[in-house]
């Protein structure tokens, strides 16, 4: 039992560092940590790349345990991401419904334990993710942090090629699908593995169903959002803030960061906006020489949850937390906050 524990120990170690040989080898490592009769929880933070994966992790642990269930904390709203769901009838569960210390092993993927407060709470079995590292030593049996990959579907296309499981078309639709919008069609950061993957499963996806997710874009009720935006959109150095709010969805905001960021010569795009108690700020830039990632840790690291890649990032902070007193939030207060960090 001993040498055991020594074993998967070392595993773990390999994982977390990259050390693995083969994705056949990461495969058996992962497998490896489950028993017949385990009711997994696979726990999301729901968008196209974390349904994508958890729908994966579900075929990779077909026959191999006896329950598997996907668990999300947050409301999906944002339209693309519920025509995926509704069409490929994806088998979902809010995570506050969950009774977690049912389970017996635990997996989070595309998101960290650190990430949100409500996955701190869980002792995960299993991390398989993407985004940069925020805890250096995670004591998860298995350990899969890949923050090179543009996106974490793509890591798990690697897991059922090495068990050579061919995907069903609904799975290989929402790992096309995920591919495609973490890695912005591949204009954002991408490895060749990302590549291999998505040709992989340009013949198995449905392509048509794709370009339904991709049309549910936004809601006619949410155009008063850009309006907005625009009358309180401020230019400073290249740079563009603009505070909208409160929003009933707060993923409008990222449509207004993606429709402001496509503006010649901006540098950084930084919209906030309030949903419910908390203020919500998406972050973009061009991931050249500039890490919005980075840059949003160091602005809201500290009062709330905050993180993302090099070109696109998200903080999420709770409203008491920003000790504003009787101040109102509006764009010069963002700008103030951002501008402590920018060179």
């Amino acid at each position: 039992m001993a040498k055991k524990t020594q074993d998967k120990r070392r595993l773990r170690k390999n994982c977390y560092k990259g050390g693995w040989k083969s994705a056949r080898d990461r495969l058996n490592g992962f497998w490896d940590i489950f028993e017949k009769e385990d009711r997994v929880l696979v726990c999301i933070n729901a968008d196209p790349d974390a349904l994508a994966c958890a729908l994966a992790i579900k075929r990779l642990l077909r026959y191999r345990v006896k329950q598997v269930l996907i668990a999300h904390p947050n409301e999906i709203r944002r339209l693309n991401n519920v025509s995926m769901v509704e069409r490929l009838k994806i088998p979902l569960e809010r995570l506050g419904n969950v009774k977690v210390q049912e389970f017996t092993k635990k997996i989070i993927v595309d998101s960290q334990p650190t990430h949100l407060p409500v996955f701190e709470k869980i002792e995960f079995d299993a991390i398989i993710d993407h985004h940069p590292i925020a805890n250096g030593d995670y004591s998860s049996s298995f350990v899969d942090i890949r923050p090179e990959y543009g996106a974490c579907s793509t890591m798990l296309v690697e897991y059922l090629r090495a068990a050579n499981m061919k995907p069903s078309v609904a799975l290989a639709t929402a790992l096309f699908y995920a591919i495609k919008v973490d890695t912005q069609d591949f204009s954002q950061q991408a490895l060749l593995a990302d590549g291999i993957s998505f040709r992989y499963l340009f013949n198995i996806a449905n392509r048509n169903l794709v370009k339904k997710f991709e049309l549910a874009d936004m809601r006619r009720s949410e155009l008063k959002y850009f309006n907005i935006a625009l009358q309180n959109l401020t230019f400073s150095k290249g740079r563009f803030y603009t505070h909208v709010g409160k929003v009933r969805n707060p993923d409008i905001l990222v449509n207004i960061a993606d429709f402001l960021n496509h503006v010649d010569k901006i540098d950084w795009v930084l919209v906030s906006g309030l949903h419910g108690e908390k203020l919500v700020v998406i972050f973009r830039c061009d991931g050249y020489r500039k890490n919005a990632g980075k840059l949003a840790m160091q602005i809201f690291g500290e009062v709330g949850s905050a993180g993302g890649h090099k070109e696109a990032a998200r903080a999420e902070v709770p409203l008491k937390n920003l000790s504003l007193g009787d101040k109102t939030f509006v764009t010069n207060t963002l700008k103030r906050l951002a501008t402590r960090h920018m060179k």
